[in-house]
């Protein structure tokens, strides 16, 4: 019964991160490619390749995420490394089946709103879907994969890393020869970072803004198996607290861990796996200063 809830579960996961890319893919080809838009990332890289040479987009994105997907997986682990290389692939064959399965009517009719509308829409589907493959511990590969593992060691948003990578990459787009005027390509890059903006901020509010660090309390009676499972699975640190309850005034031991909003889920599924019966609170928090989390500034 516990492997069947298990298989289901990751089932789950896997169809939500699906949705994900979807999304994403979908705000490529829909709202950018057709424009002739820049967006950032390795799509935004990809693209200004398909733009320069004629090479696809779904080549290229399978390319450089391989590359980047080799190093991130020393640093996220073997399970987040698993889901990405289900996201690259997924990502890849999305970008080269869904122009030909869409309408060449409807990609008409939605360029006609225009390169502004198109760089907002494209921008919060994009941002939607980044969002929603980062709650299930997945990714749409290329600079998000740069981004959790910075978000990781430092208190920035997933957000504000892919905003900052972002931005140099669109900039390098105006050296680029396309055939494109000068000033067409200025406009171009006006549009690719409202594009990239709207992606943060849809991003990041997904994820519940700024606020990306949580305190979480744990009450198990399993609490020695627990501890040992999250400072080997998570990487992070445990502190065990004595308290008393109230009404049994019965001694017990409450697990204290403060993470990443982003490993929140993680951490809640190896407590499950080990005591589904514990009683968790996760609350957040404004600001965690120390050893993996932001430095105090003198």
């Amino acid at each position: 019964m516990k492997g069947k809830k298990s298989i289901a579960k990751t089932l789950k996961e896997y169809i939500i991160i699906t949705i994900g890319l979807l999304c994403y893919v979908g705000s490529w080809v829909i709202f950018i490619l057709p424009n002739e838009l820049v967006g950032g990332g390795v799509s935004g890289i990809g693209a200004i390749i398909q733009y320069s040479t004629g090479f696809p987009v779904s080549y290229s994105f399978f390319i450089i995420n391989t590359i980047l997907l080799l190093i991130a997986l020393k640093v996220l682990g073997k399970g987040f490394g698993a889901k990405t290389v289900y996201a690259i692939f997924v990502t890849s064959a999305l970008f080269r089946v869904l122009p030909d399965v869409i309408p060449p009517i409807f990609l008409e009719e939605m360029a006609k709103n225009g390169p502004l509308l198109c760089s907002i829409i494209g921008g919060i589907m994009s941002g939607f879907g980044i969002a929603i493959s980062f709650t299930q511990g997945g990714s749409t590969g290329g600079t998000d994969i740069v981004a959790l593992m910075v978000s990781k060691y430092r208190n920035i948003s997933p957000g504000r890393v892919i905003m900052i990578l972002d931005i140099f990459i669109i900039a390098s787009s105006l050296f680029i020869p396309n055939g494109q005027s000068f000033a067409y390509r200025i406009a171009i890059i006006v549009y690719a970072y409202v594009l990239t903006l709207v992606v943060s901020i849809t991003t990041d509010a997904i994820l519940s803004g700024t606020k990306q660090s949580v305190q979480i309390f744990i009450f198990s009676k399993r609490y020695e198996e627990v501890a040992d499972l999250i400072s080997k699975a998570a990487n992070r640190g445990v502190t065990v607290l004595s308290g008393q309850g109230w009404y049994t005034k019965k001694e017990n031991k409450i697990l204290m861990v403060v993470a990443r909003r982003t490993e929140t889920k993680l951490i809640l599924n190896l407590v499950k796996s080990i005591d589904n019966e514990a009683f968790i609170s996760v609350g957040s928090v404004s600001g965690v200063y120390g050893q993996g989390f932001d430095i105090i500034k003198k």
